[in-house]
C-alpha cells in the first residue's frame, strides 16, 4: 500500500537497536582522489558550477557562490587510475542537493547550452541529473520534492527511477540562466557500491546508527537520519568489481556532520562496542568502512 503525506518518523523505516544519529544530522564534504588537479578543476567548476574556496599545490575545494559551506575537496595523486566502466567498491556517487527546483532547471539547461552529456532520473521524492568526472567519478545534482509530498509503501519511503520530464524542470526556472551553484547547495547524500548488503548493515545501520528507509529495492539499501529519504545509499549492483586500490581515483574519505562533540563521541562509541576501529584527535572521529572509504563524524559545534 502507497500513501502520501507524513503521520510521524515513528512509523517509519526500521530503527537501529542500539545507538541512533540524532535526527539534525547531515553531511559535510566529499574528499576525492583525482589525477589531474587542474583538468579536475576545470570540470568542477565550467560544468557543476562549483567556486574554489580554497587552493594550493595538492588540494583544492569547493563550495556554492555566496556561500562558504565547503561540498568537494579535490586532493591530487599524480598518475591515479581512472574508474572502470563497471565501477570499484567503494564510491558510486556522491550527490549535489540544489535548494529546489528551479535550480535544478537553469542546471539542465546550462548542460544543453555546454554539450554535457548527463543521465535524468525522477525517484519520487526527488529529480536527479547524473554525470561523471574526468577521473570516471559519480556525481548526482538533484532537488527533492516537498516532502509532505513524499509516499510511502507500509514503513519504507517509496522511490523508483522512471524518466524525468526534464522538459518540466526546465520550464521552473522561468529562463533564469545559470550561475553556478546557488547558496543553500550542500551535499545530499552518498551512494556507495558494497559487495554484501549484510555486512552495510552490520556497519551503518547496527553500530553508526543510521534509520534504514528502503531496504526492498534491488540489491540496494537506504538510511537516513532524520525521516530524509536517504543520506545514504548502498548497492551490490557492482558487487564482483574489486575494491578501490591507493593509486585510484576514488572517495578518500565523507563527513556526518552531527550536533553535538557528545553526539560524535557515542556515534564513535557505538562503533568501538560493534568491534570497529575509531580514531578521534578530540575533535572528529574517524573510522573506515568494510570497502576502505574512510568515514569522518563531525560536530557542528
Amino acid at each position: 500500500m502507497i500513501s502520501g503525506g507524513e503521520s510521524g518518523d515513528r512509523e517509519r523505516g526500521i530503527r537501529p537497536r542500539q545507538y541512533r544519529l540524532p535526527g539534525q544530522t547531515r553531511l559535510g564534504r566529499v574528499r576525492l582522489q583525482v589525477a589531474d588537479l587542474d583538468r579536475s578543476l576545470r570540470f568542477y567548476e565550467r560544468v557543476l558550477g562549483l567556486r574554489v574556496i580554497s587552493r594550493s599545490a595538492e588540494k583544492v575545494t569547493l563550495g556554492p557562490h555566496d556561500d562558504d559551506r565547503e561540498i568537494v575537496e579535490l586532493r591530487r595523486f599524480a598518475g591515479a587510475r581512472r574508474v572502470p566502466d563497471r565501477g570499484l567498491l567503494g564510491l558510486y556517487h556522491f550527490a549535489i542537493l540544489l535548494p529546489d527546483r528551479a535550480a535544478l532547471g537553469r542546471f539542465i539547461a546550462h548542460l544543453a547550452e555546454i554539450g554535457e552529456r548527463a543521465g535524468m532520473s525522477d525517484h519520487a521524492v526527488s529529480e536527479a541529473v547524473y554525470l561523471t568526472d574526468p577521473d570516471g567519478l559519480g556525481i548526482e545534482v538533484y532537488a527533492d520534492r516537498p516532502r509532505d509530498a513524499w509516499r510511502y509503501d507500509e514503513r519504507q519511503i517509496y522511490m523508483t527511477t522512471a524518466r524525468l520530464d526534464a522538459a518540466s524542470v526546465v520550464a521552473a526556472a522561468k529562463g533564469e540562466t545559470w550561475t553556478g551553484m546557488p547558496p543553500g547547495t550542500v551535499l545530499g547524500h552518498v551512494h556507495l557500491y558494497v559487495d554484501d548488503i549484510d555486512v552495510a548493515t552490520a556497519f551503518y545501520h547496527d553500530a553508526l546508527g543510521f534509520d534504514k528507509v528502503v531496504w526492498s529495492y534491488p540489491g540496494a539499501l537506504f538510511l537516513s537520519a532524520g525521516g530524509y529519504h536517504h543520506h545514504l545509499g548502498t548497492n551490490t549492483w557492482a558487487a564482483r568489481a574489486p575494491r578501490a586500490r591507493d593509486d585510484d581515483a576514488r572517495l578518500l574519505e565523507w563527513e556526518i556532520v552531527v550536533p553535538t562533540a557528545p553526539d560524535a563521541e557515542r556515534a564513535a562509541a557505538s562503533l568501538e562496542a560493534a568491534g570497529y576501529t575509531v580514531r578521534g584527535d578530540g575533535k572528529t572521529w574517524q573510522t573506515v568502512d568494510p570497502w576502505g572509504t574512510t568515514l569522518r563524524l563531525v560536530p557542528e559545534s
